[in-house]
């Protein structure tokens, strides 16, 4: 059986992270994102945060979704197409900056022994997320890549926040914006 190639981290354009703020309200010159800048505070854990709907950020209005033809290729194929994606949920925007492929002859692959009640997902189409904890500590995200019942999968590693800075420090408990925010385990 031979290892999966690995890919070398790949540096992409560097994006300036956007407060939710001013994705929510639209705020697009440079006096108002210095002024946020500025006079950050810390969120406190009992404030509520604003309910978003699928068209409150008016950066990412005319993106699209990917269609699941764009995941049902190999997953070293696959790997590559997603570095510089967007990922999004309620008022955080991500962008996909290190991924890891994983097909079933690796020894890292979690498919590589067929299919089990926690591995089903990735057995799956192309295009469906496979979350997992790890150690009991790290929630992994994964895309699964190529047809049903190839058991491959790009791990998402990293990523670099686009909007909702601050809820993403709320939910994970961390006021730092430093790379390791959003990074894997064992790093």
């Amino acid at each position: 059986m031979n290892p999966t190639p690995q890919f070398k981290p790949v540096a992409s354009k560097s994006r300036k992270t956007v407060r939710s703020s001013q994705c929510l309200e639209g705020r697009r010159s440079q006096s108002s994102k210095a002024a946020t800048v500025r006079t950050r505070t810390k969120p406190s854990r009992k404030q509520t945060r604003p309910q978003s709907s699928p068209v409150s950020l008016p950066c990412f209005r005319n993106t699209t979704i990917l269609p699941p033809e764009f995941f049902q290729i190999d997953a070293l194929d696959l790997a590559p197409h997603l570095l510089g994606k967007f990922l999004r949920r309620d008022d955080v925007v991500l962008q996909i900056t290190e991924v890891e492929a994983y097909r079933p002859n690796d020894s890292a692959c979690h498919g590589r022994f067929g299919v089990t009640a926690r591995t089903a997902p990735v057995f799956g189409p192309g295009g469906h997320a496979y979350v997992y904890l790890c150690y009991g500590l790290h929630t992994m995200l994964n895309v699964v890549a190529d047809k049903e019942g190839a058991g491959a999968a790009v791990l998402i590693r990293a990523c670099a926040p686009v909007c909702g800075l601050e809820t993403i420090q709320e939910r994970r408990g961390q006021q730092t914006e430093k790379p390791i925010l959003l990074t894997g385990p064992g790093k």
